[in-house]
């Protein structure tokens, strides 16, 4: 198996376009190609995944371990012939400006796999070599193995962008992309358009492939990418376990509204024994048969407001459970909806599931983004108090909770220290803003797979 990481000098710089565009032309050369996004991101795999055929996984050193990066890296890519990992932000971007923790640069190190840097050269030419011989020597630890320009204006700069690498770099010129507007990707608040909510994407897809293939030498990546064993040597993700013969069935809100979700998040449900039956709160007006919990995660609630108000027949039957002891559990979009409405910019309010008494107002600039961990500060259906876990938080909106309602969660943001409570519960309801990973607490994955349904015992 070959691999690569797709790493940029910057956020912007085009790394999803590449990535997208080199899995696209690996699949075409017929290899079973297993995609990753370093960081936290739920959109990019998105994209990954609706182009290889099979589902893309976040790779987080700071959400979790090491050995978990490793085993989640050799685990899913065991059955690939390449694997491409994409970057987040600029290659040595992460938690601070000390070390690597966080950034593509990290993952890069614990797997000792080369990077392709990309390079934005829209107002750019000789300075190209200093740029990329910087980034060659900042840490000799990370393989800077190879360089792909993006906005390249004619064959003439790129002649130019080339020279000045070769003339002073080791790393190998693969090609560029030439500056043409038809083969962005188009981009929201939260970053690109979801793959559900663009119609447009497969044709893109087939524009940016046709370009790279005749300006970017597949070849030489095929060349330049590691050969990595093919072994899971870690055996860190939980196994089945015999006594819990009885399956919980989980219901999962998945649609053009709520989509945000980890996929080891919810193989790790999957493995403690959850059976998963995916709904719409878009367009399903009952909820799947014989369920004993719910799970809402993130995504673009505020861009479907109207059409989650309509539905008022699965809102209330959603509430209804909540009142009758049901647990459920919503992160970020997720706990948007289960507020009593969310008021977009023009001040409209959009009636919601109304289980907390608040309501999610949209707002114009963001509100939060970045690593957090958390730590229960009081028992909950996920975890004992004293329990912590890491997550992620990236929302525009806010919600002004009563003080009567419940915290039990301690939150503190990695980057500077600041704390706050959140973790809003009511009955067996948990909610807050935070995405957490399982992959830093197996422990609160197994707490949900165990907990006591409605009506049945264990």
């Amino acid at each position: 198996m070959k691999t690569i990481i797709i790493a940029g000098t910057n956020s912007g710089v085009g790394k999803t376009t590449i990535t997208i565009g080199l899995i696209a032309l690996l699949k075409k050369r017929g290899l079973k190609v297993q995609p990753f996004k370093a960081g936290p991101d739920f959109i990019d795999t998105g994209y990954h995944t609706m182009i290889a055929g099979r589902p893309s996984r976040n790779l987080d050193a700071w959400m979790m371990s090491e050995d978990y990066v490793k085993e989640s890296f050799y685990k899913n890519s065991s059955d690939a012939d390449f694997a491409v990992i994409e970057g987040v932000m600029g290659l040595f971007d992460g938690l601070d400006g000390k070390g690597l923790e966080g950034s593509t640069a990290q993952i890069a190190k614990i797997l000792n796999i080369p990077v392709i840097l990309i390079v934005d050269a829209k107002a750019m030419a000789g300075s190209a070599g200093a740029l990329v011989y910087g980034f060659e020597n900042y840490n000799k630890d990370v393989n800077i193995a190879g360089v792909i320009f993006n906005n390249v204006g004619s064959e003439n700069h790129y002649r130019i962008l080339k020279e000045a690498v070769e003339h002073r770099c080791k790393t190998e010129v693969l090609g560029y992309l030439p500056r043409e507007k038809n083969i962005e990707m188009p981009s929201r608040h939260l970053g690109l358009v979801t793959t559900e909510d663009n119609p447009h994407a497969e044709k893109l897809i087939d524009k940016l492939t046709g370009i790279m293939e005749t300006s970017i030498d597949i070849d030489k990546i095929l060349d330049i990418s590691s050969i990595k064993s093919k072994l899971s040597i870690f055996n860190i993700f939980p196994k089945k376990e015999e006594e819990n013969k009885k399956k919980i069935i989980l219901a999962v809100a998945y649609d053009k509204a709520f989509n945000f979700y980890y996929q080891d998040n919810l193989d790790i449900l999957t493995e403690y024994g959850a059976e998963l039956k995916f709904f719409s709160p878009l367009n399903d007006k009952n909820l799947p048969l014989d369920i004993d919990g719910i799970y809402i995660g993130g995504g673009y609630p505020e861009i479907y407001s109207k059409e989650l108000e309509a539905n008022a027949s699965l809102r209330g039957q959603i509430k209804k459970l909540a009142e009758d002891g049901m647990f459920i559990y919503a992160e970020c979009g997720g706990l948007m909806y289960l507020t009593e409405g969310i008021i977009d910019l023009d001040g409209r309010m959009h009636e919601m599931v109304g289980i907390f008494a608040a309501t999610a107002r949209m707002l114009s600039k963001r509100k939060s983004l970045g690593y957090v961990s958390v730590e229960a500060e009081d028992d909950t259906i996920l975890a004992q108090r004293g329990s912590k876990i890491k997550g992620h938080e990236f929302h525009y909106s806010e919600i002004d909770m009563p003080d009567t309602i419940k915290r039990a969660y301690k939150v503190t943001k990695a980057s500077n220290g600041h704390e706050w409570v959140e973790g809003y519960c009511y009955k067996n309801v948990l909610a807050s803003y935070v995405h957490i990973h399982f992959g830093s607490n197996i422990e609160w994955a197994k707490n949900l797979t165990t907990c006591l349904p409605i009506g049945r015992e264990r």
